[in-house]
């Protein structure tokens, strides 16, 4: 059985300065993300693809050269679209994540709406799959579109519950290639 592994990037440095999509891994987040590529699952990896985001293409970058392997950036793996507010202080943005889960068929304040993303993803890693040579596939990419995948793998309406556990990133969930069966629920990169 082939799996994906989808992988959320690990802590990044926050700068209000610096447009979200051009957040780099913060220190904590670059050792966590190198130690995740001594997991031993790691072998198994065949492919790696990634979203255009400086943050997740700094993993799969550290994947692909583990592994010897040139990872696939795609911009339809990026994270669900917050430009119209860019950054936002830890309280607020929680306060507008929320209501982005809560209402999924509505822009709120202006970011591309949870079911746009969500087609968006599953689209997405659709192509991935179809593109994918055999055995196991990495894809690295963001906690949101992450929620709103592992939503439609389950079969459930779109909810914040399916949220990547934590406040920082670096984790993963699995799924069978074939017939999209989720095999293992969030995990942290370490403990997975």
């Amino acid at each position: 059985m082939a799996v994906v592994h989808f992988i959320t990037h690990a802590e990044v440095e926050i700068d209000p300065a610096v447009p979200v999509p051009d957040w780099r891994l913060s220190p904590i987040g670059l050792r966590r993300a190198t130690a995740l590529t001594q997991r031993p699952w790691v072998r198994l990896v065949r492919s790696v693809f990634s979203s255009a985001e400086r943050k997740a293409v700094e993993v799969a970058d550290l994947l692909g050269l583990e592994l010897g392997i040139i990872p696939v950036i795609r911009a339809d793996l990026g994270e669900n679209d917050r430009s119209a507010t860019g950054y936002l202080p830890r309280a607020e943005f929680e306060a507008v994540a929320d209501e982005f889960f809560a209402r999924p068929e509505h822009s709120v304040r202006g970011w591309e709406r949870a079911v746009d993303a969500q087609r968006r993803i599953v689209v997405a890693v659709g192509e991935v799959l179809a593109m994918a040579p055999e055995g196991d596939v990495a894809v690295v990419a963001h906690g949101g579109v992450g929620a709103l995948l592992l939503c439609h793998l389950l079969g459930l309406p779109i909810s914040r519950e399916q949220d990547q556990p934590g406040q920082g990133g670096g984790n993963v969930f699995r799924f069978d290639t074939r017939s999209r069966r989720v095999i293992q629920g969030w995990r942290p990169i370490e403990d997975a």
